[in-house]
């Protein structure tokens, strides 16, 4: 009996002391296992250390400076995002030969043209007249400059087929209608040298110039109203004079010209008062400075006149032969660089920009006879 109990009690503690050895495993990899915990906790402190000690510095420095500062919690200032924002598509170049061209057109005035049904036909154009392609980019900008006064009938029709043709052309432009005030005799050069000045006033990026009379319209879209390497006369063919030209060194109607090669010729001059004269000494400035004028194909420079009464503030200038044969001696003193002028309004329009100007009043001529 006593060794069946001696030989349980030896079972016992065995059992006891494998428990005890057990636990002590148990209590020894937990022991490890929060040390390292700790260990790496610690490391944290130490390897962070040395940078937290420099945010204060740096904290109470920028605000020593700047007492209102509101200082992120890192002490430094935070960069900008660098999320890219959106960016316009770029554009390919317009083609120097438009895909939307129709060619002959058929041109009349009988029509009745408010400008109400112009502006309809024209969503695209923006206030003061100014237009831009939205699918290319054109190579130039171009300013329509258009001598005028009481000629609102004809300014609804040129605006009406005009629009249009540029649109198709793909050109960046802006229409400048030039209103001479008062009831003096008229000065169509004068007006031109105005339109150019305050066109590149409201936007110095043009570079090609059409000076265009209120009532010549071209009958061919393919006339591209562009300026080149030379002054351009588009208006080679009107109806008024047969389709064709009047004489060899005619420039009237329409001309273009680069601002390089107007400022070239010193601009127009502002001597003719009255009919006629002005483009013979344009065409004698461009010559006397070694350039030669360009022509559109006569199949293709082609004009229609819209009819009217001539204005009886428009007579013939009786001193415009003797003018044009002293172009040599007033082109350098006569011309952009002279030009006095006095604007009285500026209004810009849904389809063109009116400006309205005081050019004062021509000399006194001696009486004919």
């Amino acid at each position: 009996m006593s060794r069946l109990l001696g030989g349980t009690l030896e079972r016992v503690c065995k059992a006891v002391l494998l428990l005890c050895l057990l636990h002590f495993l148990v209590a020894v990899i937990l022991y490890f296992d929060v040390y390292a915990q700790h260990l790496a906790f610690f490391s944290r402190f130490s390897v962070r250390g040395p940078t937290r000690a420099l945010h204060p510095v740096a904290s109470s420095s920028t605000n020593c400076s700047r007492p209102n500062t509101t200082v992120p919690s890192s002490g430094l200032p935070e960069a900008p995002s660098a999320r890219p924002g959106p960016t316009a598509p770029v554009l390919p170049p317009c083609p120097d030969s438009p895909p939307g061209l129709v060619g002959r057109l058929l041109i009349e005035f009988t029509s009745p043209m408010p400008l109400e049904r112009v502006q309809r036909e024209n969503p695209g154009v923006l206030l003061g007249g100014r237009y831009t392609p939205p699918d290319c980019t054109p190579a130039q900008t171009v300013a329509v400059i258009i001598p005028f006064r009481h000629r609102e009938h004809h300014l609804r029709y040129w605006l009406h087929y005009l629009h249009p043709i540029l649109r198709r052309q793909r050109l960046r432009y802006g229409i400048y209608v030039i209103n001479q005030h008062g009831e003096d005799t008229f000065n169509r050069a004068k007006l031109l040298n105005v339109g150019f000045l305050e066109a590149l006033k409201e936007d110095a990026t043009y570079d090609c110039f059409i000076f265009s009379d209120v009532d010549l319209v071209p009958m061919d879209d393919r006339n591209l109203y562009r300026c080149g390497d030379q002054p351009r006369h588009f208006a080679i063919a009107m109806d008024k004079f047969g389709f064709r030209l009047p004489y060899a060194g005619y420039f009237g109607g329409v001309s273009g010209l680069s601002k390089a090669q107007f400022l070239r010729i010193n601009g127009f001059p502002n001597e003719y008062w009255g009919w006629g004269g002005e483009d013979d000494d344009i065409f004698n400035r461009i010559s006397l400075t070694g350039m030669k004028i360009s022509r559109p194909d006569i199949r293709i420079g082609r004009y229609r006149m819209i009819k009217h009464d001539r204005d009886k503030h428009n007579e013939p200038n009786p001193q415009r032969f003797t003018k044009i044969q002293n172009t040599k001696l007033t082109m350098k003193r006569d011309g952009i660089g002279s030009v006095r002028y006095q604007v009285l309004e500026v209004s810009r329009q849904p389809l063109f920009t009116n400006i309205t100007v005081d050019i004062g009043r021509p000399p006194s001529w001696p009486p004919r006879g």
